[in-house]
């Protein structure tokens, strides 16, 4: 009986260890994530440590009686330098101001200019808010007095009786979902630098009445999405207000992009997997993702889907593997680091899709193919947890092998949805500034506004410039004309007051 409670003792023991080790793993990695670095680029002197040197590579220091013809090294080529950017951009308008000698501004008829020398500097002149004042003569023919007079009509607008002109409102959109400014310090700037005293609840109004011109091309955006055969996808949380509970429930932006194409967010108040009924449809292609289960459970019930997983996901896990602790976890990240490699070397020289696919089945799938029997091989080592984050790791790349070797067969799937990450970012460094939107609802405006000022950007467009001139024409257009507004077919020189704006 003693020997019993005594083996039930120690086996506690191990287990209470091992938890230990998980629960340490676990805080390491969260104060990693809090007061680390957030870069997941590894020094090779670390993983040379931990792997030894790669085979072939020379010793640190060579032998001391190496012959003097071993020890003369090839003059080493230094880099070509990138040509240096102008001092001053030379694309701006130039105010001159004329700076005139004493003497030559008490007598200047005794003086004869014979050259000039300049010297320029960056200025800003702060934005200004004015009234714009439509006047419309009224006319009497002469001839004819009895005739009706007559007055010019109102171009189109917005809305009857508006008092926002379409370049402020388009000011107001830009300075939200631009540069991230929230409505309540809009107010404030706009109250004690211009005197102009406009309530949040106003600018709130504006920018529903800006979203019902532009909904119709968010929607022609995101079929012109759907009508690829690639596309990537990603979701971020963002936080709403329900109305009459004083609390914040979670809703999320679901983001849909064809990587060097245009991006479309869509706002649902869940994660749940049928918001992919709305977002994707019945699309055909191959969608590119993390690995969030709401995707393969799409893609059951739609044959024509293909999914790819993304190499960066999985990289990030070992890489947090790695610092808390698992030297393991160093062997996978040299293999995947070999991928990326092959990856640099195709956007080096511009590959095409057909010679993507050569180089990836010539170069990564031998190093796939080793790292996946090496992955099996780590599984079963004894000192790899399960719950630890390499047994995690390694299970998350097991589980998403198939999606994340898609991209060796198909020359237009990247590596990794990286760029879709990089399409999200501006909305979380809005979240950190303005924290919430107001109600659920409002949630599909800042999709709307998000969606046409990233793919303008996207187009090398000034969001502003290009926004005014949307505001400027939707209302005078017909649906079937605004196809000319998409991001990929404007120009700033498409009308007459985009021309002036961009001289100005």
């Amino acid at each position: 009986m003693e020997d019993c409670e005594r083996q039930q003792l120690l086996d506690e023991i191990a287990r209470l260890k091992q938890e230990n080790e998980l629960l340490r793993q676990k805080l390491d990695l969260v104060l990693r994530k809090l007061f680390g670095k957030s870069s997941e680029t590894l020094d090779p002197a670390q993983l040379e440590l931990l792997l030894g040197p790669p085979p072939g590579k020379a010793l640190a220091s060579p032998p001391v009686a190496a012959p003097v013809e071993e020890a003369s090294a090839a003059p080493v080529v230094p880099p070509e330098r990138k040509p240096r950017r102008p001092r001053l951009p030379e694309h701006l308008p130039v105010v001159e101001e004329i700076l005139l000698p004493e003497p030559v501004k008490a007598c200047p008829d005794a003086w004869r200019r014979i050259g000039e020398q300049h010297s320029d500097q960056l200025d800003y002149q702060p934005a200004k808010i004015f009234i714009r004042r439509l006047v419309r003569p009224t006319y009497v023919r002469v001839s004819d007095r009895d005739a009706a007079p007559l007055t010019a009509k109102l171009p189109p607008r917005l809305q009857d009786g508006l008092s926002a002109a379409p370049g402020l409102i388009a000011h107001v959109l830009v300075a939200k979902f631009c540069d991230h400014l929230p409505f309540y310090r809009q107010e404030t700037i706009l109250a004690t630098r211009h005197g102009v005293q406009i309530g949040r609840n106003t600018l709130c109004r504006w920018a529903e009445l800006a979203t019902f011109w532009l909904k119709p091309l968010h929607q022609r955006l995101h079929h012109s999405l759907l009508a690829g055969d690639y596309l990537q996808a990603d979701e971020t949380p963002v936080r709403y207000l329900v109305p009459g509970s004083g609390k914040a429930a979670t809703g999320y932006l679901w983001t849909l992009h064809r990587p060097g194409g245009d991006v479309v967010y869509q706002w649902h108040p869940s994660r749940r997997q049928d918001c992919l009924n709305d977002l994707l449809g019945d699309y055909r292609g191959t969608l590119q993702s993390d690995g969030y289960a709401a995707y393969p459970a799409h893609a059951n019930k739609h044959p024509g889907l293909q999914l790819a997983a993304c190499w960066a996901h999985v990289r990030r896990k070992y890489h947090d593997a790695l610092q808390t602790g698992q030297p393991l976890a160093a062997t996978p990240l040299q293999a995947i680091a070999r991928l990326y490699g092959v990856e640099k070397h195709l956007r080096e020289t511009r590959a095409g899709p057909n010679e993507r696919i050569a180089h990836r089945q010539a170069q990564s799938a031998p190093i796939l193919q080793a790292l996946h029997h090496h992955l099996i091989e780590l599984r079963g080592h004894p000192t790899v947890l399960p719950k630890s984050a390499l047994g995690r790791a390694i299970d998350y790349t097991l589980g998403l092998w198939d999606r994340l070797c898609v991209y060796l067969g198909n020359g237009h799937v990247e590596i990794d949805n990286n760029r879709i990450e990089n399409a999200i970012r501006p909305t979380a460094i809005g979240k950190k500034n303005w924290l919430f939107i107001g109600r659920e609802d409002t949630g599909e405006r800042s999709a709307v506004i998000y969606t046409l000022i990233e793919s303008a950007k996207r187009h090398g467009h000034e969001p502003y410039v290009y926004l005014k001139d949307l505001l400027e024409r939707l209302p005078g257009m017909h649906l079937s004309e605004i196809d000319a507004l998409l991001p990929a077919n404007w120009r700033p020189d498409t009308t007459a007051r985009a021309q002036k704006l961009a001289a100005s």
